[in-house]
């Protein structure tokens, strides 16, 4: 008897794991994508009219309007984010309305960008040791490493962001991880005509900040890496929208998240023409914190700020139910992101400290 109660019992312990690696989930790849404190409230109503014609904010009065604005805000969405509104919105998934009680939110409680960035790839907050942006080395494995610890992953994991302390966040040093970053230029023997344009060109046009570069540089870097690397996880996170913010530069803000969007439309047309990502890629698209709402406070993000935990996110993909701007009631944190990610590709999170699976995004 007791035997057999044995037998029973690792038939059903083998049963259920087999049933986990059989799980038929079609993604293969992942494209995960950050933009720096791109705020909910446009994604979901473009711009505002509080600040849209501000000549504070911009620099000639009523130079945005026939681009950005209309009465009607799902018009003024479009406008802003067209690939958002005319394909993930009816292919993907987009969650963080609040108007419908669909709240996504920072777990963590400083609202600015190390913080945020080591939530999105950990999958927890980690106030105690993660409270500055400082160059410090994340002690948290994130999921990128993870990956790249796996045979079937080892060096199909990269990374390309605006901000020079990303090769810090993933910990470049310690995960292996290749992280081009800050002012970081393309390296190797055989750099591609592309790669070397790029190298010149980020030497001669010098952006207005000291640690970020302009978008343009990382989007191009991680372009050319999906067409000459393949990598199966591919990580990009896009700076301008926070940094025009700080600024105080609504227009250059609104711009910046214009190109973003099409910079999006133009990767995922990519990876829908190539045979290793055609259908077998998800991407997921968020940011690290959002900011305030007022004249003054849409230029800022922190603690200080009371709203600037609120944020979005957004997925697309063969697994990823076509469920549009999400209106069902419920709260998301994006610490949940990494978990997500491993089981859309059949795999067990390693760190049981990490956000639960998204249910909703995965069919």
């Amino acid at each position: 008897m007791i035997k057999r109660n044995l037998l029973l019992t690792l038939a059903l312990f083998l049963g259920a794991a087999q049933a986990f690696s059989q799980t038929n989930y079609k993604t293969e790849n992942i494209v995960l994508i950050t933009l720096d404190g791109m705020r909910w409230q446009e994604v979901f109503k473009g711009a505002d009219s509080l600040l849209v014609d501000d000549t504070g904010m911009i620099k000639t009065a009523g130079s945005l309007l026939e681009d950005f604005w209309d009465e009607n805000s799902q018009i003024r969405r479009e406008k802003l984010l067209p690939f958002f509104w005319n394909t993930l919105a009816k292919e993907g998934q987009i969650y963080g309305n609040r108007a419908y009680g669909n709240f996504v939110n920072n777990s963590n409680s400083m609202w600015f960008s190390y913080p945020g960035y080591n939530e999105v790839l950990s999958g927890f907050a980690d106030d105690e040791r993660i409270n500055s942006n400082s160059k410090i080395n994340n002690p948290n494995v994130t999921f990128l490493e993870y990956l790249n610890q796996r045979p079937e992953y080892q060096g199909k994991v990269m990374a390309f962001g605006s901000w020079d302390v990303f090769p810090y966040i993933v910990n470049e040093e310690r995960s292996g991880v290749p992280v081009n970053a800050g002012f970081d230029k393309a390296e190797g023997n055989n750099l591609t005509d592309r790669e070397l344009l790029i190298n010149r060109m980020q030497d001669e046009i010098r952006g207005p900040w000291g640690g970020v570069r302009l978008d343009p540089f990382t989007h191009h870097y991680a372009l050319e890496a999906i067409k000459k690397h393949k990598p199966k996880v591919l990580y990009i996170a896009y700076g301008e929208t926070d940094d025009w913010a700080h600024g105080n530069h609504y227009d250059e803000y609104l711009w910046s998240a214009r190109q973003t969007d099409d910079y999006i439309r133009e990767i995922w047309e990519m990876i829908q023409s190539d045979p290793q990502y055609k259908d077998k890629t998800t991407m997921i698209i968020t940011t690290d914190h959002g900011r305030g709402t007022s004249k003054t406070s849409w230029r800022s993000h922190g603690a200080s700020i009371p709203v600037a935990g609120q944020i979005w996110m957004a997925a697309i993909g063969p697994d990823t139910p076509a469920g549009g701007e999400m209106k069902v009631e419920g709260q998301w944190y994006s610490a949940r992101i990494a978990r997500t990610i491993f089981t859309l590709l059949g795999l067990e999170y390693p760190d049981e400290k990490a956000g639960a699976v998204i249910e909703e995004m995965i069919q």
